[in-house]
Formats: C-alpha cells, structure tokens, sequence
C-alpha cells in the first residue's frame, strides 16, 4: 500500500504504542509487554487489510478481528480510536475503571469495534474459528457475503488445550478464509516460554493442515504485509504467521516477563517516549498521526464498502434469497414451534432424546439459521438436522458439523457462530458439560443464543457406572447466571421448551434423558414458558408439593397416586425451567407453590439447587454422592429412589409432621 501522507508508518505506531502506555499508567494497571511488542502487526492489519467500517461498525460484509490475547486490550483500543470508532480519549482515559467503555479485557457489547469478549486464552480462538465456519456457511448460499476472519494469539493461546482441538477441526474443514497471526515473543508471565513450551508451533499447525508462514522481523511492517497477502490468496487452508516480536519492546525491561503484566515505572515510561520522539504529555495524540492514518484506512475501505453496497442492493432486488438474508441478517424472524404440532399423540414410547430429535427435525425447516452438531455423540444424543447434510469444505451450506470429541472446541466454536448471525446447537453427555463450561460461561455473559442439548441426564443410564452418570451438573449449569436450564418430562414439554427457547433467544440447556418416556395427561406445552405448573393437581385439602424434573416427573405422579392410596393429598408440579420460574410475579410463585405448604422434591441430581423450595436436605428425593455401575432399577433400589421407598419416605415425613 502506497501511502499518501507524509507522516511515517513508525511515527504512527509509536503513537499507537504510546497511547496504550498511558492508559495502563493511568489505570496502574494493565500489560504493557503485548502494546509495544505487538503494536506493528495490528497497524498493518488494520491499515492494510482489515475490510471494516468504523462507522458502520455492523457492517455485515465486514472482516472479523478477535483479539484472544485478551490482555493487551489497552493496543486494541488504542488502535479503534486511531480507526475511528466510536471511542474517545475520556473513554481511553476510564481504561479498567468501573461502568467504562474500556474494561480490563475486551467484552462484546460495551466497546465499539469489539466483536467478541476475549480474555480467558485460547477461547477467542475457538470464536474466530466458529466465525470462520459461518462465513464458508454463508458465503455458499449468499454470493454477496465473502470476509475472512483474522485472530491475534499470544503464546498462552497456543498452550491451552482449546487452541489444539479447534486448530486441527479448522484444518480438517479447510477454512481458508482464517488467519492467525501468532506474536511470538517467547515470555509468559512466569518467565521464558522454554520454560514449560518447547513445541515447534509451526510443525504443529502443518501436521494439522495449515499453511504457515513466519516474520523474523516483527517491526518490518512490509514483511508482516506480504504474509497476511499470502495467507488472503491462500484458497485451501487456513493460515497461521508466526511473527516474531519482542515483549515491552523499547522499555528498560524489553525481551523480559517484567514488562508482562505490570505498568511500566515513570521513569521507564520517560525514557520510552524519549526514544520514540514523542511527547511525554499523557493521552496527548499527534493530530497529524492520527488524521494520516485515518485518511488512509477511510480511503482504502470506503471504495471496498461502496463496491459492496452496490452489489448488495442489486442483490436485494433480484436475487430470490434476499428475504431469506434479510431474515437472517435483520433478525425478523419469529418463531411458533407449538404450532406445528397439532397431533402430539403420535410420539409415544420414546425417550426424551429421541422425542428432542423429532422436535427439532421439524422446527428446523422454519429456524433458516439453525446449525450445529455433537462431540461424536450424535448416534447417542440425536441431535442431528435429517434433511440438511453434513458441513464440509465439499459441503459447505450443510447443517450437521461433525465435531469429534472436542466438547472444548465446540463449545467455544458455537459462541463464534452466535456471534455471526447462526443459532448453534451442541450435543455431548450432560456429564461432559464440564469440558464446556469456560464457553458457557462467556456465551451467557455475553448473552449469546447458543443452545446446548444435553443428554444422559441422571443416574438412570446404569451400566456405563459413575463416570458417565451426572451428579452437580444440573446444579452447576443452573449457577451459570443469565443461563437457562430446561429439563423436559415428555413431548409436549419439549415442544415447549423449543417455543421459548426461540422466542426468548439467550442460551439455554436442553437437558434429556435416554429413557423412554410416556406423554402424561396434564402436561402443557404452553406453560413451559412459566418455569413451573401443576400436572397433578390435588384432589381435597392438600397435604403437601412434589416438585420434579424431567423423567422425574413420572415418578413424582406415581408416588402421588400411592399416597392418595394412604390418604394423602398431593399436588405435583412439573419445572422445566427454574429460572424462568424465579422470574415470574410473586402472585403465580404463590399460586403454584403456596408458602404454607410442604414440598417435597424429586430430581436425581445434586440438592445444592432446592433449598430455596423446600424446609431440608430430608424433603429431597436428590443424591450427593457419585453413582455406581448397574441396571437402572438395581440403582434405583441401592440408592432409595425406587417409586415404594420414595412414598414410603414421604409418607413417613408427613406422618412425623401431623
């Protein structure tokens, strides 16, 4: 690229890199070590090659940047005020101050020109590699959507297992339209990468089907330049360019993990801008630097965005696909799965898995962005698009990703696609949520309609014994805040559970058992949206609640009948979803579960999640200790959850309490 101003490319970098310097001197706070060793690759990109808009920042054409290296946060937000998004020097100056525009770590949402939350390592990887997914998606059904998505890793990215599992999937699907630029530099916060990383990176990535390339020289802008070329024109694999940098480069402790993590000395900082030429005047920003840099990236994006916006109103007039974009891309869809069910009775004697399969069959004719897969689970969880083939680089407007056993990678991929106008879905064990938490966690902070469909979901599966059997699970996905966690008992509640979770459109877990199940008579597909409902209701004066769960629920409505038997009056009150019961007014809570009532609780999972409904740990049919390998109903009797000891406990309870 010729430029056009006077100003040198160094001058401007400088600039860049100095302004981050102030943020964390101000904030006393921050890493400065990633700000003046990387500056030199974000300016290229950015300058160069990143097709963005800064005032179009949703532009939906546009290149994704993810910085994973979360850290260095202070240079990626001194490079959008430098590219003119809607940041500002008073923004700059609240860097890691609470309710600012510029927190410690990137988050999506709250900065302009960020498009994902980044910070634990290796998960802006993942993100960037389920971006890469949906543009070879998309672009094969829309010929006016082609970007390509480019992700800047740190050393630390590279050791996290994450980066292993979602590097070798990219590689097998060929996703060519995906760069990594790798500032190698060799310092980890502890010291010297040798010592615990002694790999050859490069190797790696070639035995996992990419091209690479390397910059010995990671202040040579025009070295940095002609790689991410070779990696644009690159049409087989996706690319990785290592580049060499050095960390802090130009502070007293330069090349050291001193410079890491912690704000530079005042006199560090003094000398620094001394031997830069610039000003030692903090967030004091060279008006020439800045203006230079401006007019060149408005120059060069402003033809690609107006070629774009040309081809993409012609597309709009004449293309048959173009509601169906508009509809992806504008998010005008709505969503009314009951609907499509006007015959429930046909789906019996089947378990919850399968019955979620049928469900999701159907709705996915209507859901025009649905896309996901399993962790090689799909045989078992059933979570698979019938109609719609499987994702390949052969096949890239398929549905069905074949994830292999990399619940990690999956789960941070997902949160990538969200993030890129699909709705994923991801299928594994409920057991094995575990392997997904750190995504799940970021999808639900970064409010992501991400869909996790869990099966497997109790001591019930037997013989694969205690590993395979979850215990806290649902307990633990339900701390998860902004998270919802469904448990259906039969086919009317997972047509519910599919309603609101579209309608609603955060991410959510379906969780599902592979046991056959039967449709109960007062189960609603329409009050699922309520958290919480009665399915058997009293028949005089109540004695006590049984709540319960998923296939739980049919033996909650057992147990009842035999204490009806005894003389007991028992109301039984299906929750699919408990935080969208918390959710309701205090009227309903108290309508369904009256407070002067005892209640009683069923769920073959952890007690950590019950106490809130229920007087003690004595009124919960629940289990705190692992599982054990054998049939169904020989765990069932070890562990007291058989329908006679569990209506025999109440019975005994409620016989205490007359």
């Amino acid at each position: 690229m010729i430029r056009n101003s006077e100003v040198s490319d160094k001058k401007i970098i400088d600039s860049i890199r100095c302004l981050g310097i102030d943020m964390i001197s101000n904030a006393k706070s921050g890493h400065p070590g990633i700000v003046l060793g990387a500056a030199p690759i974000l300016y290229t990109l950015f300058l160069r090659h990143l097709k963005i808009y800064p005032t179009r920042n949703k532009w939906i054409n546009r290149d994704r940047f993810v910085l994973s290296a979360g850290h260095g946060s202070a240079l990626l937000y001194s490079m959008l005020y430098f590219s003119g998004f809607n940041i500002s020097i008073e923004d700059l100056k609240k860097f890691r101050k609470a309710k600012s525009k510029t927190p410690g770590h990137p988050e999506y949402g709250v900065t302009d020109g960020i498009e994902v939350t980044t910070g634990p390592l290796g998960q802006g990887f993942a993100n960037a590699v389920g971006m890469a997914i949906s543009e070879k998606h998309f672009s094969s059904l829309f010929n006016i959507y082609d970007h390509h998505t480019y992700v800047l890793v740190s050393d630390g990215d590279l050791m996290e297992g994450i980066s292993y599992e979602v590097a070798s999937l990219a590689g097998h699907l060929n996703l060519n339209k995906l760069m990594v630029l790798y500032d190698s530099n060799n310092i980890s916060l502890d010291g010297s990468t040798n010592l615990s990383f002694s790999e050859n990176v490069l190797k790696r990535f070639e035995a996992l089907g990419w091209h690479t390339e390397v910059v010995h020289n990671g202040e040579d802008i025009d070295e940095i330049d002609k790689a991410i070329y070779k990696a644009k024109i690159n049409e087989e694999k996706p690319t990785i360019i290592e580049i060499k940098t050095t960390i802090g480069k130009g502070s007293i402790n330069q090349g050291t993990n001193l410079v890491h993590g912690s704000p530079l000395k005042e006199e560090d900082v003094y000398q620094l801008k001394e031997s830069l030429g610039i000003r030692n005047v903090p967030f004091a920003v060279s008006k020439d630097a800045l203006d230079a840099f401006q007019n060149d990236l408005f120059e060069r994006i402003e033809l690609e965005y107006r070629s774009w916006d040309t081809m993409y109103n012609e597309f709009k007039n004449t293309d048959i696909n173009a509601k169906v974009f508009e509809s992806i891309f504008e998010k005008k869809r709505t969503y009314n799965i009951i609907d499509m069910f006007p015959n429930i009775k046909d789906y019996n004697n089947l378990s919850l898995r399968e019955l979620n399969s049928k469900v999701m069959n159907v709705a996915s004719d209507y859901i025009l962005n649905i896309m996901g897969g399993s962790a090689d689970l799909n045989t078992s969880t059933k979570a698979y698009l019938n109609k719609y083939g499987t994702f390949s680089n052969l096949n890239p407007s398929g549905k069905n990703i074949y994830f292999g056993v990399r619940e990690h990678a999956m789960a941070g991929i997902m949160n990538g696609m969200a993030l890129s106008n699909l709705i994923p879905f991801g299928s594994t064990f409920l057991v094995f949520s575990d392997y997904m938490r750190p995504s799940i966690r970021l999808a639900s902070l970064m409010n992501l309609f991400c869909i996790y469909i869990f099966t497997h979901d109790s001591i019930n599966i037997g013989e694969d014994g205690s590993t395979h059997q979850p215990i806290e699970q649902l307990s633990s996905l339900r701390s998860v805040p902004n998270f919802r966690v469904y448990r259906p008992c039969d086919i009317k509640e997972v047509i519910g559970c599919w309603d609101t979770v579209l309608k609603d459109k955060k991410p959510c877990a379906l969780v599902l058992s592979r046991n056959e199940v039967n449709t109960l008579d007062n189960t609603n597909a329409y009050y699922v949206k309520n958290g919480a409902y009665i399915v058997k209701k009293e028949k005089a004066k109540m004695d006590a609640i049984i709540i319960a769960t998923g296939s739980e629920v049919e033996i909650a409505i057992k147990v009842s009948e035999n204490l009806f038997e005894k003389g007991k009056n028992i109301r039984v009150v299906s929750m699919p979803c408990m935080e969208l019961f918390e959710e309701q007014e205090d009227a309903y809570k108290e309508e369904i579960l009256p407070n002067r009532i005892k209640k009683f609780v069923i769920e073959f999972g952890s007690s950590q999640s019950w106490y809130k409904y229920v007087k003690s740990k004595d009124y919960m049919i629940t289990i705190d200790e692992f599982g054990l390998s054998g049939s169904k109903e020989d765990i069932y009797n070890i562990k007291k959850m058989d329908i006679k000891s569990i209506t025999d406990k109440i019975e005994r309870i409620l016989g205490e309490n007359i």
